[in-house]
């Protein structure tokens, strides 16, 4: 089996012909929650989740049995210019701790009966520095695209996507920046937690991308700016989006990649909530533009998937009370 397309033209179109929700569960779950023993809206945003979740599964009285955590890895020629607390040779550390499960997204993943992949992708071969050309080839995003899409398991009924790349705040910065527009110190935080200067630098790089590329195309915008797990994590979102499996959004770095989208196809995360707003600079403003309400707001910043990983709960639960809570008629209580 094969990813469905081969170029970036081709990954266009299908994001243009993708599925939407079924209307019909959708009526028949909204129908179900007001009959359930419980005032109406009692349980607030999870009703919403609950309709939301039926509608892409295309069942009115839904399970999540097989969530699914991809976590994406890649590394980054920007990180030349001094943009990370951290050397590149971390990404390929924290690989190995994720597929040892040490690190903190296997235990959550763990803790919410996830199955959890990693994918390296060219570790040894990282993007070029995007201050000096473009940061991949079309074969080279493509091809990172096709990653994405193909580790989604069909069979899975919930997707969280998760990344590690020293040096990817920048790059999501940058992507951000083009595809939603505002200047440099509007989207670059302080990642893995460089000092001032380095964030004057950040500032800096991502100024010099914006001023060097023409990118009012958001692939196009991958393409010069972004790193191989960011356009992976958007191939597995449109690859989701075509097996009508509902997807978690995590952090800034996820939402950037996701944001490519947003924008090249409207509607193209309808399926998609965002799981968490991160700590990280220009996150609340990156859900802003995308128009997704956080499920949770905890101030974390860590990346690989944890924040949308620690939502898989309040999914659950909402899909649990919505599934498994009896009609007023079953119950025999007055008032339903």
């Amino acid at each position: 089996m094969q990813a469905p397309f081969t170029t970036l033209s081709e990954f266009r179109d299908i994001l243009g012909k993708a599925p939407q929700a079924d209307a019909t569960a959708t009526d028949a779950a909204q129908d179900r929650n007001g009959q359930l023993t419980k005032p109406p809206g009692a349980l607030g945003r999870l009703e919403d989740l609950a309709i939301w979740y039926a509608g892409w599964r295309g069942n009115p009285k839904p399970q999540i049995d097989a969530p699914q955590v991809i976590i994406f890895a890649g590394n980054h020629g920007v990180c030349a210019q001094g943009v990370s607390a951290f050397p590149s040779e971390v990404t390929a550390q924290m690989v190995a701790n994720f597929e040892h499960g040490g690190a903190a997204i296997n235990q959550l993943s763990k803790a919410f009966g996830a199955s959890m992949q990693v994918h390296a992708l060219s570790l040894d071969t990282p993007t070029a520095d995007f201050t000096q050309g473009p940061a991949m080839t079309e074969a080279e995003v493509v091809t990172a695209l096709q990653i994405g899409w193909m580790a989604v398991d069909p069979v899975s009924d919930l997707l969280v996507t998760g990344e590690m790349g020293i040096g990817n705040t920048t790059s999501a910065a940058a992507l951000a920046a083009a595809v939603f527009g505002g200047a440099a110190v509007d989207w670059v935080g302080r990642g893995t937690g460089v000092d001032d200067a380095g964030l004057t630098r950040k500032a800096g790089v991502v100024t010099q991308a914006l001023a060097l590329y023409k990118m009012d195309d958001p692939l196009e915008a991958l393409r010069c700016v972004g790193g191989r797990e960011l356009a992976a994590m958007a191939g597995a979102i449109a690859a989701a989006r075509h097996h009508r499996i509902p997807v978690i959004l995590d952090g800034f770095i996820c939402c950037a990649a996701a944001g490519v989208l947003a924008q090249t196809s409207e509607g193209a995360l309808d399926h998609a909530v965002a799981g968490h707003q991160s700590a990280e600079g220009g996150h609340a403003r990156l859900l802003a533009a995308l128009g997704k309400e956080p499920l949770l707001n905890l101030g974390l910043r860590l990346g690989e998937g944890s924040g949308a990983a620690l939502a898989i709960g309040v999914l659950k639960g909402a899909i649990a009370c919505h599934s498994g809570m009896v009609t007023f008629a079953e119950a025999g209580v007055s008032g339903g």
